[in-house]
């Protein structure tokens, strides 16, 4: 039994909560997966997880010996990475998951420089705007907008996306340029719908100007749960989008999106690089958490407070 492997195992399913879950991150067979963890426990002489056809869960001294195994991993990651100058230039495989539409618009083309800076770090990027199993799914961080729900991960406030409202020429030809954001409850107009997907839901949307705030639902006849496609959607002339502004921006010298509602604003909409809370901060997150805060602060700075690492907090 190579002890290594049978400790990396062990955490994996801890993290993953099944022992086929932890097979498929580690790019094995189920049955080595339980080969290493029943000869782990043989060799500790402890029962390390309590097995059920539901669910896998920690023995008193499972948990207790996670937390050190936990701890040893990220020391032998530290150690390697600090032998033949591999701190200095981190390497090695790094999951994340990313919006489409920043990945495609900001991220994807900004990505040559970080390789050229970074030429030993093996990016796989999920491209979704889906709610993202970090441990099941064994991902290294997420990038995503908004106010992250999940308490229980950690995260750093990247930037701000500036907000606005725009609608294509077909659709204000066909319905009418609305003055006053409360016009979109009317009957004969329609918003394009985004379905958030911790809920499936659609939002209202909270609008100010001069001391007034309102909140504005509006109706819709799609809605979509991709930014891409949502903003495909609007330039198709099926609604009115609130979109950020780096999203809308090269669509507007050419008259394919024209903006909406001058005077009204909106809160930023903060975006996050969120990971686990149990996962090693290797050097190569760390610096993919710089390059990405890097290139917010040129796109997106954060308004008016410092960049920090803590809790994620919730809507």
């Amino acid at each position: 039994m190579d002890r290594f492997d049978a400790m990396q195992a062990f955490a994996r399913v801890v993290e993953a909560g099944s022992f086929t879950k932890a097979a498929e991150t580690l790019h094995t067979s189920k049955t080595s997966v339980t080969q290493l963890v029943q000869q782990l426990e043989a060799r500790l002489r402890v029962k390390l997880l309590n097995r059920t056809t539901r669910k896998v869960g920690l023995t008193a001294d499972g948990a207790a010996y996670y937390e050190r195994v936990v701890r040893l991993l990220a020391d032998m990651d530290d150690a390697e990475t600090s032998l033949s100058g591999a701190s200095a230039s981190p390497r090695g495989r790094l999951r994340v998951d990313v919006p489409s539409p920043l990945a495609r618009m900001m991220l994807v083309p900004a990505l040559p420089a970080f390789h050229a800076r970074y030429p030993d770090i093996q990016l796989d990027m999920g491209v979704s705007d889906r709610m993202v199993d970090l441990i099941g799914e064994n991902v290294d961080c997420v990038v995503r907008g908004g106010e992250l729900t999940d308490q229980s991960l950690m995260a750093r406030r990247v930037g701000d996306l500036q907000l606005g409202v725009y609608a294509a020429p077909s659709y204000l030809e066909r319905a009418g340029a609305p003055s006053d954001p409360r016009e979109l409850e009317d009957t004969h107009h329609r918003i394009v719908g985004f379905l958030w997907s911790r809920n499936g839901k659609t939002f209202p949307y909270a609008m100010y100007r001069e001391g007034e705030r309102i909140e504005v639902q509006g109706r819709y006849v799609l809605s979509v749960d991709d930014g891409n496609a949502y903003l495909a959607a609007g330039l198709a002339g099926l609604g009115v989008l609130w979109l950020p502004d780096y999203m809308a921006k090269v669509h507007l010298p050419s008259g394919e999106l024209v903006p909406l509602f001058e005077g009204w604003s909106f809160d930023p909409m903060p975006l996050y690089v969120a990971f686990p809370p149990n996962r090693h901060v290797s050097a190569k997150l760390r610096v993919f958490i710089d390059w990405v805060a890097e290139l917010m602060a040129l796109h997106a700075p954060v308004a008016g407070r410092p960049l920090r690492s803590g809790p994620a907090r919730s809507r």
